[in-house]
């Protein structure tokens, strides 16, 4: 019995020795001559961003030994396919024109070339986990008006600026040279050689700073006067919204709060005309309970995903370019909140008399993540099919769903069983008729789908300049950094919501409770 517990000691032992010995890559410290790890990562066209294939999908110059980083799971949530480059850029190895590779381009890899580059496709590359773009080439339009007589040229000749500080690296920079190209505009065979050029300058800048020239695009003046100016549009429309409702409010019960106020007596024996004679009907249970309380539970789920990501990145857990750490936060963090979503769904179907809670707990668990699941599986297999980097592996398929599984199921059914103890009786703020009051028919514009719509426009009002920023990072080229703007105008839409659908009930209505 000890000889086993000796071994596990020990055992973990030298499994924290070796995490306290880290490599020179992992903590960016760099001698004069050490390999600096630089990985191609993918390639795809500009106007595009979520169209994108592997670095060495291209018929570009192949190392013998094609090594690939082992991805984590963040990196391939993100699409991060990362190879070895074959460019050798040492720490503080200066280089002029080395050559890469010579190489007899086929017509198959002419003619490759030339559709990637009039689709303007670009190279994305990191350099000690500092990213890099390039393009791959240019089309030749001057003075020429038919598209079939473009001339489209690909770029041979890359030059590396790296700027260094002590032994880190800081910041590194690729420019092409325009005069060393290889004209791909004929299907013929043709010669390339690939070069590059390294140089190596001294900055200031501190490591920790480094990554500050990714996050200051968002925080130009004129980015953050478009922000500043969303949150005032929303203060504006939230103002705007009150003083209607407030108008209104005063309009319509302003009698009645009068009559009440006098004599309380004759208001209780006054006759229910208009607006009063729906109060019976309002706190009557829905016939799909069930369906209510699972929405409710997706929606407080969302909600809880929502507040915690805002929180981390303002607190800076999100930096640019830290790969897949945003995937991954939203995976577990979805799967930790289904407790929320369980306990809110089961104790609000509760609240409502329900007794089926197994039925409650399998719509909650698959009304958002089935539809979600079967559109992932579907978009997964188009980019498989087009041999995309947003495929997911088969690896990180299975994590997903072990962790939907072990993680999220469990928690679900915790937060059901701890909702289901502490469910409370519904108080109604007033009484509901036994038998439901006759509505006649709506036109158009009252019926469900018209109130639907209608009722998101003022919160879109409020977060449509944000929701640009959002869309353009996602599919776009744009940095998102400002998460504090965002948590700002986030609460913004909390109050606008909270006003379009949370009425002051009438003094009446709850006294007659």
């Amino acid at each position: 019995m000890e000889k086993p517990v000796v071994i596990l000691i020990f055992t973990t032992v030298i499994m924290s020795l070796e995490c306290l010995v880290q490599s020179d890559a992992s903590t960016h410290r760099y001698k004069s001559g050490d390999d600096v790890p630089f990985y191609g990562n993918k390639v795809g066209p500009f106007s595009n961003p979520s169209e994108t294939y592997a670095y060495f999908d291209l018929p570009f110059c192949q190392p013998d030994n094609l090594e690939k980083k082992k991805e984590s799971f963040g990196e391939a949530l993100n699409g991060d396919r990362l190879t070895f480059a074959p460019y050798k850029l040492e720490f503080l190895a200066d280089k002029d024109a080395k050559v890469i590779c010579k190489k007899r381009l086929t017509k198959e890899e002419v003619a490759q070339f030339r559709t990637d580059v009039a689709l303007d496709y670009y190279v994305q590359m990191y350099y000690d986990d500092l990213p890099i773009w390039a393009f791959l080439g240019k089309v030749e339009k001057d003075g020429i008006d038919d598209p079939n007589e473009y001339r489209y040229h690909i770029y041979t000749f890359y030059q590396f600026e790296i700027y260094y500080h002590k032994d880190h690296v800081i910041e590194i920079l690729v420019r092409v040279d325009p005069s060393f190209t290889v004209d791909v505009t004929n299907d013929v065979e043709v010669d390339v050689e690939f070069l590059y050029t390294v140089v190596w300058k001294e900055t200031n800048t501190p490591f920790e700073k480094r990554m500050d020239k990714y996050m200051g695009s968002s925080s130009l003046p004129r980015h953050l006067e478009i922000h500043w100016f969303s949150i005032l549009n929303s203060c504006v429309t939230i103002f705007i919204l009150m003083s209607c409702m407030g108008a209104i409010y005063l309009r319509v019960l302003r009698k009645d709060i009068y009559n009440l106020a006098q004599d309380e007596e004759f208001s209780d024996n006054q006759e229910e005309t208009g607006w009063k004679s729906l109060h019976g009907d309002v706190f009557r249970y829905p016939k799909c309970k069930y369906l209510l309380s699972s929405a409710l539970g997706c929606g407080t789920q969302m909600l809880a995903v929502v507040v915690v990501i805002l929180c981390l990145g303002v607190l800076g857990v999100f930096q640019p370019y830290d790969r897949g750490v945003l995937p991954t936060a939203l995976v577990i963090i979805y799967a930790i909140t289904s407790a929320v979503a369980g306990f809110s769904a089961v104790s609000f179907y509760h609240q409502l008399e329900g007794s089926n809670s197994l039925r409650v707990l399998l719509l909650t668990g698959g009304i958002f993540s089935c539809p979600l699941l079967l559109t992932f599986f579907f978009l997964n297999t188009v980019a498989f099919n087009y041999g995309s980097t947003a495929t997911l592996p088969l690896g990180t398929i299975v994590v997903i769903l072990l962790l939907w599984v072990l993680l999220a199921l469990p928690s679900l059914v915790l937060g059901a069983i701890s909702g289901k103890r502490v469910r409370s009786e519904f108080q109604a703020p007033c009484h509901t008729r036994k038998c439901p009051r006759e509505v006649p028919p709506q036109r158009w514009y009252r019926r469900v789908i018209t109130q639907m719509a209608m009722a998101g426009l003022l919160p879109f009002a409020v977060i449509y300049i944000q929701l640009y920023y959002i869309f353009a990072s996602v599919w776009g080229h744009r940095i998102y950094t400002i998460y504090s703007i965002l948590f700002v105008v986030f609460i913004l839409l909390l109050i606008t919501t909270a006003r379009l659908y949370c009425y002051d009930i009438h003094p009446t209505c709850r006294r007659r409770s």
